[in-house]
This record gives structure tokens, C-alpha cells and sequence, in this order.
């Protein structure tokens, strides 16, 4: 089921390059304050960089905060035409280690896949039913105890393979191409230093997307709160009546959540609470929550209910709770409506690949979340890849190799793209 003596070479060029890019450990630390948050996207930028000016891009840069920036100037007649950006993120998500990744190649013909026999690791079809779509094909899996990092670096390798495509063929029509890769989007932080007059795209596409076929065009609404309790020290041996005991007070802040308002138990356009991080002790405790949901009203309602909680814990002392809270990113949709050809292009470019596109509402966020609210109309495409964040993530082999058809052919569409209206 798993070949184990993959020839590297005699894989397909975009393969070759996300398996290269997986090599480096680039997991976002929300506890830094430095741009990127990691070395090894610092090292990866520097590498990205190398290949942009090899293949021979121009004005291929990092810059001062590890943004990667690129372009591919007009073919002659095309130069008006209004220019098509390319993006994609270096960083995957902190909530599984992110390396070294020891990844796989599994020969998929139906059933479980066993990542780690010893240690019972296993993507099992009752809990990944998706899978079943995939028999019969090659699946790039890891050994079950880090994530694969298709988020976002088979969106990386997409990108490139466009960079190829266009530049080793100059006899192809296009309008001019921006090219970025980002630091940091798992922790929103990737278009905080984005120059979008530096870029130079008129509109643009992440390429961070799922599944085979899918355009993202609708987002959820987004913010994230830290909630403090403030506990009181005394022995345990004379702690009755005296001691508040701050763990227990996150504790109970988290259960007492609406129980069906969580990522488990939500879908589609159904908003949640999900706390993803507690630390603390006796005197002081906290637990970070992320708040989502795609209607905007509704959105401001559940910020508005967990900041009113605060209130609950006064008996304990005022002041035992704080709450913090700050907007990460808005919906996009509304953003998208604005020009309508960006949109119409993606769709096009999908069936002319022979793929159905298929248009959901986006259950997190892309940097084009926060591109189009500031003036970039910026929807995204799929790479192919699964169960993103976790050690279950994996990629099936004939969906990537379709994201960079899909890629390239939008790319060669914006010759034919005179206005975005």
C-alpha cells in the first residue's frame, strides 16, 4: 500500500517542489513578535526567492518583514491589461507539529490508511469518509505525528509551476503576473506588512484552498479573545472560603460554552466558539477562544455575549475576568461582488480542466480575506489537500497536479481579461 522507494526525480516537477518545501519547519508561534514568527520560514523565503530569480522573475525579493515578492512582466499587446496576482503562505498551523515531516506515498486502494502501525495511528474511512473519493489513487500521507504541510506549501509549488509555465514559454499571451508568498496567515498575521502598491496586481488568487474543484469565495467573519481570571493564593490547608482558584474559573468559563456552537458540531454557515489554548495555575489562568461566523450580525451578537460574561465571575471579586478581544478578519463575499469577472475567471479556468467547480462557504480564512477588504478583489483556489492542521492532513497526488493546471490556465485566461467588470 505504501511506496517506500519513491524515486523523488521521476516525479512530477510540482510534486518534487512541495515535498522540497515540506523539508523546512515553518510552524507559526503566535507567542512571537517577530515577522516571520520562525526561522524556518525565514529559510524558506530565501529558498523561495533563489528559484523565483533562477527561473528568471523579476524584481524577486524578501522583503524586510519575509514576505516573498515576484513579477512577470506583460507579453507585447497585453500590458493594459489588468494584472493577476498569485498567493500563497509559508507557515503551517501551530496546532500540529510541524517537522521534520517524514512523508509517504501511499498507493490508495480504498479503506484505512495506517500511518504508524506501532502506534495505532491511523486515518480511519468512519471518521475521514472523503477518503473514499480517492481510491485508486496516490496519496502523499506523513507517519501520523506531524502534519503534512499542504497548508499552504502545495499552494507554494502550484504558484511556482505557473512561474515555469510562463517563463521557460514566453511565446505565451498573458498580462502581467505578481507573484507573493506570505508568512503567517495560520495566525492572521499574514498581510500586516502586505504593500499592495509594491505588488502591483489589479486582482489576484490565494491558492490555499481544500478540495479537488473547490473556489473559495465566502469566508467567515472572524475574531479571537483572551480571557483572564484572576485568581486569590492561600494554602490549601487554610484555603476554605479564602482561595479562588483562577484554573478552576477558566475551566468552567470554557464549559459552560453553548455545547452546539463548537467546530465539531457545527457546518456550513454555522458560527462557533472554539477555545484552543488554556494556561495558567491558581493565581492567574487564561484560555484563548476564537469566535467565527459568516453572518456579520450574528458575528457582533457572539462577541457581544462572550464579553458580557465577564460579569458572571464579579462575585468572585470585581475584576476577576478580563476579556480581550480583537477582529482578525471580515467575510469576503461582500468584497468579491464588486468584480464579478475575477470570480467568473476562476470558474471558467476549472472546467476548462475538466473539473466541476464547486463553490463553498469557506469554514476559516485566507489572506484574500483581508486583501479584498483592502481593495483586492482576491477569492481561492483549491489545492487538493485534506484534514488540513492535524496529522491526518494528506494530499492526493492527480488533485495537486490539477491545482497547477487550473493555475497556469488562469494565468494564460488574463490575456483575455480587458476590465474586471
Amino acid at each position: 500500500m505504501i511506496k517506500s522507494d519513491t524515486d523523488i526525480s521521476r516525479l512530477p516537477r510540482v510534486l518534487q517542489r512541495f515535498l522540497h518545501y515540506i523539508s523546512f519547519d515553518t510552524t507559526a508561534d503566535d507567542s512571537s513578535s517577530s515577522t516571520p514568527t520562525c526561522e524556518g520560514q525565514k529559510l524558506l523565503a530565501e529558498e523561495l526567492c533563489r528559484e523565483l530569480k533562477a527561473l528568471g522573475a523579476d524584481n524577486a525579493h524578501v522583503t524586510e518583514h519575509g514576505i516573498v515578492m515576484a513579477s512577470i512582466p506583460a507579453t507585447p499587446g497585453c500590458e493594459n491589461h489588468p494584472v493577476m496576482g498569485f498567493i500563497a503562505h509559508m507557515d503551517t498551523s501551530p496546532e500540529a507539529k510541524g517537522g521534520p515531516v517524514n512523508w509517504r506515498i501511499a498507493a490508495y486502494q480504498g479503506g484505512d490508511i495506517v500511518l504508524d502501525a506501532g502506534e495505532e495511528i491511523v486515518t480511519k474511512v468512519s471518521r475521514f469518509p472523503e477518503l473514499k473519493r480517492y481510491a485508486g489513487q496516490d496519496i502523499v500521507v506523513t507517519d501520523g505525528h506531524t502534519l503534512l504541510g499542504a497548508d499552504d506549501k502545495a499552494g507554494i509549488a502550484v504558484v511556482m509551476g505557473v512561474a515555469e509555465a510562463l517563463l521557460t514559454h514566453p511565446e505565451i499571451p498573458h498580462a502581467g503576473i505578481s507573484i507573493a508568498f506570505t508568512p503567517d496567515e495560520e495566525i492572521s498575521r499574514g498581510t500586516e506588512h502586505f504593500d499592495l502598491q509594491a505588488f502591483g496586481a489589479d486582482y489576484a488568487y490565494t491558492v490555499d484552498g481544500g478540495e479537488l474543484g473547490e473556489i473559495d469565495v465566502e469566508t467567515f467573519n472572524a475574531a479571537i479573545a483572551k480571557v483572564t481570571m484572576h485568581g486569590t493564593v492561600v494554602h490549601p490547608g487554610i484555603a476554605k472560603g479564602k482561595m479562588v482558584n483562577a484554573l478552576r474559573l477558566v475551566t468552567r468559563f470554557v464549559e459552560t460554552l453553548p455545547k452546539d456552537e463548537t467546530p465539531e458540531r457545527t457546518d456550513k454557515r454555522e458560527g462557533f466558539y472554539h477555545p484552543i489554548r488554556i494556561e495558567g495555575g491558581v493565581e492567574q489562568a487564561s484560555v484563548i477562544i476564537l469566535i467565527r461566523d459568516h453572518d456579520e450580525d450574528a458575528f457582533e451578537v457572539r462577541k457581544s455575549r462572550l464579553a458580557a460574561r465577564a460579569y458572571d465571575y464579579d462575585r468572585y471579586g470585581e475584576g476577576t475576568c478580563r476579556i480581550v478581544m480583537r477582529d482578525q478578519y471580515y467575510n469576503m463575499k461582500k468584497y468579491l461582488k464588486r468584480t464579478p469577472k475575477v470570480l467568473s475567471a476562476a470558474k471558467a479556468a476549472i472546467r476548462a480542466c475538466g473539473v466541476t467547480p464547486v463553490k463553498n462557504p469557506v469554514r476559516g480564512g485566507t489572506d484574500g480575506a483581508k486583501l479584498s477588504e483592502a481593495g483586492l478583489p482576491c477569492p481561492n483556489l483549491f489545492t487538493g489537500g485534506l484534514y488540513f492542521h492535524g496529522v491526518h492532513e494528506c494530499l492526493p497526488v492527480p488533485s495537486l497536479l490539477k491545482a497547477e493546471e487550473v493555475a497556469v490556465t488562469l494565468a494564460k485566461m488574463s490575456a483575455e481579461i480587458e476590465s474586471l467588470r
